[in-house]
């Protein structure tokens, strides 16, 4: 039975991930800062995970001896706007969740992964893309998801015995995208999940839509 881990379980996108791996009939271990009635309810291995503790996150990753997937989802948006010093160091602190705490379980989980040849995986955003950035905004979370997007290519490139990418899951209707969002949990998470699954070595350190279209970086 193939081993998957995700971050940030415990609703949205995570929670969808966690019930769809499950009904493949994977064996799931999912992690979330609290307690989660839905995860327990989905009977998965559950585990507390403050993803800002990078102690936390190194000891954890180096549990597993294999394993086939990791998803790193959580994920914060973090201040709005950064006008000031308090917002400042909030930004630092979304740097941590989105992008130093998902490269290190990642670095930590390498080995496991390499003797599954798994794969490793960000969700990140398309807010995330220099190359496509419109609107502004939103700076810790373009900024954080774009070092991520840095980070990850990064580990394809040291690592090209293991396929990295980074995905975008859309614009969705989560706690985060809101009831306007086009795009259905279900939909978003099942069409990751193809481009998951079709991934090629050639593909490593890739940025992909959930419909499978490259996102510009």
């Amino acid at each position: 039975m193939p081993k998957f881990l995700i971050t940030g379980a415990n609703r949205g996108l995570g929670l969808e991930f966690v019930r769809q791996y499950k009904e493949a009939g994977w064996d799931v271990v999912a992690t979330t800062r609290g307690s989660s009635a839905e995860l327990e309810a989905l009977g998965v291995e559950v585990n507390k995970l403050e993803m800002s503790d990078l102690d936390a996150v190194e000891r954890f990753g180096k549990r597993f001896d294999r394993l086939d997937l990791l998803i790193a989802n959580a994920g914060t948006y973090g201040p709005r706007e950064v006008r000031d010093a308090k917002a400042g160091r909030q930004w630092a602190e979304t740097f941590v969740v989105n992008t130093i705490a998902p490269f290190l379980l990642a670095q930590s989980v390498l080995p496991a992964v390499k003797s599954a040849r798994g794969k490793l995986i960000a969700v990140s955003t398309k807010m995330g893309s220099i190359a496509d950035n419109n609107s502004g905004g939103f700076i810790a979370c373009r900024s954080s998801k774009s070092a991520l997007n840095s980070a990850w290519r990064s580990l394809a490139v040291d690592n090209p015995d293991v396929v990295c990418a980074v995905l975008h899951p859309g614009w969705v209707q989560t706690r985060m995208g809101g009831p306007s969002a086009p795009l259905e949990p279900e939909e978003s998470i099942a069409g990751m999940r193809r481009v998951i699954d079709s991934l090629a070595p050639e593909q490593s350190g890739g940025f992909f839509a959930y419909d499978g279209a490259e996102v510009p970086w």
